[in-house]
């Protein structure tokens, strides 16, 4: 799965793997001996063909997956808002009824994992054929967008205009069913690519859903430049032969050794043996008097001391004295948002920034210019992660 990074904090994260997986149960879905029986169904007078029923659908996730009928039901959702089937009955509504609402596979040309841009010609085309359809009857979106496109490609309209008739005169040499279900394909793909205002977007990512990480973007001579000089560092970039990397393991494990209770033993008793809760009292969280083993440990390194609660507390009490304690409230504070309620994210990510990073802050933590510059612009866009840069600063300062 590819990753593209935004300089606003943000993390791209294209769902091809998620995509894959829906299209491997579609296949399976559409399976004439394990899939979902298709048959002639009635809307109003029309008899459509390959037609199923949003019961079915719900009926074999639940079977395939063995899943609950929640995870059922979100599941067939997505595979509607991401366009895989189309409903026929309300072709503006992209969710899963769990009732007799029929609906049918979109075709596999138009999935998205196909990629194919769904540019403004084709959407022009689109809005043109249906303004002649309905004689100029839109929706208010739809006559911005068509008006704006007018303006945007005038110079090829009479090529839309003329696509547009041709297809609408083709579509009524169809017959009804054929061209009632090809009308609800084409209204349902048109809805999951060019997304009605107040809808979600489900093909954008991000956090500000307004870019594609998949779009084939011109690269610039800054990107050129930035390529070289990541390659060259990568070549210049010393490596470790592997007996070296073997005798680092064999040392690290040598360390840990004496300080793992299975492999070595513990006392008073092992608890994975015994019923003897003891060994677990000793080592509490926050236990008065904490073990000569476990305070050894802490010498190993200062990851070892820091990700300790009873060794976090004596260090705080240290940089109490140093009068530097906000450093590792800022760190746990840190902590808390990285690994926290997600709906709190936002509201978290400002506290900290008022308490230790905002100009005059009550517990302001001193780091460098740089650092400050790339949180700021990250807590514009808030998320687990945007506190990483100034984390790591006063991680590396509260170690040295």
């Amino acid at each position: 799965m590819t990753v593209a990074r935004l300089d606003q904090g943000q993390r791209h994260r294209p769902r091809m793997a998620f995509l894959k997986k829906i299209e491997a149960l579609m296949m399976e879905m559409q399976n004439p001996d394990t899939g979902i029986k298709m048959q002639t169904q009635r809307v109003m007078i029309t008899s459509i063909p390959h037609a199923v029923a949003g019961n079915d659908i719900l009926q074999w996730i639940l079977q395939r997956l063995q899943i609950t009928q929640e995870e059922a039901l979100h599941l067939g959702d997505l595979f509607v808002k991401y366009g895989y089937i189309y409903p026929l009955q309300e072709p503006k509504n992209l969710t899963l009824k769990t009732d007799g609402s029929l609906y049918r596979f979109q075709t596999p040309y138009f999935w998205p994992v196909q990629s194919w841009p769904a540019d403004d010609t084709d959407y022009a085309i689109y809005l043109a054929k249906k303004n002649i359809k309905r004689k100029g009857i839109l929706e208010e979106y739809e006559k911005e967008h068509y008006n704006m496109l007018n303006q945007k490609i005038n110079y090829k309209w009479d090529f839309v205009i003329m696509q547009a008739k041709e297809q609408y005169k083709a579509g009524k040499e169809r017959k009804k069913a054929d061209r009632y279900a090809l009308d609800c394909q084409e209204r349902a793909y048109w809805l999951v690519n060019r997304t009605p205002p107040g809808m979600l977007d489900v093909l954008e990512y991000g956090l500000d859903r307004v870019t594609d990480p998949n779009e084939n973007k011109k690269k610039t001579m800054d990107v050129y430049r930035r390529e070289i000089m990541y390659y060259q560092q990568a070549i210049m970039k010393s490596r470790v032969k592997s007996s070296v990397s073997l005798q680092g393991l064999v040392k690290y494990s040598e360390q840990f050794l004496s300080n793992d209770p299975i492999l070595s033993g513990c006392l008073p008793s092992n608890p994975w043996v015994t019923d003897d809760t003891e060994f677990w009292d000793l080592n509490s969280k926050l236990v008065e008097v904490p073990t000569r083993m476990r305070v050894e440990r802490w010498a190993f390194n200062f990851n070892e001391l820091i990700r300790d609660p009873k060794g976090r507390q004596n260090f705080q009490v240290f940089l109490k004295k140093e009068f530097s304690g906000e450093n590792l409230s800022f760190w746990e504070a840190c902590e808390d948002l990285k690994y926290g309620d997600q709906s709190k994210v936002k509201e978290k990510a400002e506290e900290i920034y008022k308490l230790f990073l905002a100009p005059g802050a009550r517990r302001w933590i001193n780091i460098d210019g740089t650092t400050m510059g790339i949180t700021v612009k990250g807590l514009k866009h808030p998320h687990r992660y945007v506190l990483d840069a100034a984390q790591t600063h006063i991680y590396m300062l509260m170690k040295k």
